[in-house]
């Protein structure tokens, strides 16, 4: 594994604003408020050849009256006690303040290597203003500005130097990346959490909690696979803060890195028309879908619940009959881990490379026992037919004027491809095509 860097500090001292630079990314979402940051995010670096994980984490406070408060200082503590070295960032614009000194003190007790940040220093006119943190018992502190890079080069050099990286640290080829989408408050932290088999997620009964999509990684069975949690996906006219709409933006862009979608339904309250748009989403995206039923264990003696729920999702997510469907209970573990033979099973049929010649024969011998129906504008004729990819499996047929393929006609096709190729798990796309 390669080392791990934690970003620590109190709420809006810049540590999302120093991981997005050094990460070359914006995977950490920004705010002029504090508390914005709430789970642990992972970025892979690059320092001079060597691979390294930089870590953001939430801001160290007081518990307050912030019911959530509890959970990231948890998840800051656990970030602290798996790294191998700690960046603490302070705000040399405000000055020493008490939390500064309780943050110390976590980090003296860590016997962690600890490079102190004192950012917002924006030239050296303002390096002075790094003294005042010299009783914090650091080595010298650094001024640096996160936003606008000054100081940042020499730290970066200081901060990284002597991490040694295995060098069989690369991305396992297979594997399979799985995000976990649905509307806020379906359990979708609880979920990764109880496959986690630890809170590796906040968690909490307030909706909005989740606010990054964060990436953890995982094996099962001797497989890997990227497990990304996102925030809840509400409906527009329900999203009125700037950072909400941000982080139902990276929900929905976390369908564009992955191959399977983990759509969460809520057994308890029903399905909802988010609930349809979400899995929407993922149609369009071309990913392969399993619906998750969670809080099953809330429905499962209640039999008129049950008949209600299935016959809501018969009705209201007819264009997704592809998907699997599991009933899961995030909260006593139910079939949870079942999800990965789900996962596996949708991502090689996802993965499905058909040979011309066995394409080409399935839909003559389709169009020869179910010819399209004639119309006005002349005679539909099939030319050619092959895969140009996969994920999902995409199929061209060539014609001679495919102006006039009925929609019926198409889906047609394609449950008869389904049917042949055993592909009945997976989103499958035609494209018709004049030669």
């Amino acid at each position: 594994m390669a080392p791990i860097i934690a970003i620590v500090g109190r709420p809006n001292v810049g540590k999302s604003t120093l991981f997005n630079r050094l990460s070359r990314s914006r995977d950490a979402l920004i705010d002029d408020r504090p508390g914005i940051t709430r789970d642990r995010l992972y970025a892979p670096i690059h320092f001079e050849g060597r691979s390294l994980t930089l870590v953001d984490t939430g801001g160290f406070e007081d518990f307050g009256q912030d019911p959530l408060q509890k959970e990231v200082r948890a998840q800051v503590a656990q970030a602290v006690a798996e790294c191998d070295r700690v960046i603490f960032m302070v705000d040399g614009q405000q000055g020493l303040v008490p939390g500064d000194e309780e943050m110390a003190e976590v980090l003296r007790k860590s016997r962690k290597t600890v490079l102190l940040a004192v950012n917002k220093i924006d030239g050296p006119e303002h390096d002075h203003l790094a003294h005042d943190f010299h009783g914090l018992g650091f080595d010298d502190p650094y001024p640096i500005s996160a936003a606008h890079g000054y100081g940042v080069k020499r730290f970066v050099e200081d901060a990284f130097r002597g991490l040694d990286s295995p060098e069989n640290d690369r991305v396992d080829p297979n594997q399979i990346r799985v995000a976990v989408l649905g509307r806020p408050n379906v359990g979708k932290s609880s979920l990764i959490n109880r496959i986690l088999k630890q809170d590796r997620l906040v968690v909490s009964a307030l909706p909005g909690t989740t606010r990054d999509a964060v990436d953890t990684l995982f094996r099962h069975k001797g497989r890997e696979y990227l497990l990304i949690d996102t925030a809840g996906i509400r409906r527009k006219a329900r999203v009125r803060e700037k950072i909400d709409r941000f982080s139902m933006i990276k929900a929905v862009r976390s369908l564009d890195r992955c191959h399977v979608a983990l759509i969460l339904l809520d057994a308890d309250e029903g399905i909802a028309e988010q609930d349809a748009r979400i899995c929407g989403y993922a149609v369009e995206k071309g990913r392969g879908v399993i619906l998750t039923v969670n809080k099953w264990d809330l429905v499962s003696g209640d039999t008129r619940k049950r008949d209600l729920l299935e016959r809501a999702i018969e009705r209201k997510l007819k264009f997704v009959s592809f998907a699997p469907r599991i009933h899961v209970s995030a909260l006593t573990g139910q079939r949870v881990m079942k999800v990965f033979e789900k996962i596996n099973a949708v991502y090689e049929q996802f993965s499905t490379r058909i040979g011309t010649g066995v394409v080409n024969r399935t839909v003559q011998r389709v169009i020869e026992k179910h010819p399209p129906p004639k119309t006005g504008r002349g005679r539909l004729k099939f030319l050619y037919a092959t895969q140009t990819r996969t994920r999902p499996p995409s199929f061209v047929i060539f014609v001679n004027k495919p102006e006039i393929v009925h929609f019926s006609y198409e889906r047609f096709l394609m449950n008869q491809l389904r049917e042949s190729f055993e592909l009945p798990s997976t989103p499958i796309r035609i494209t018709f095509r004049r030669r």
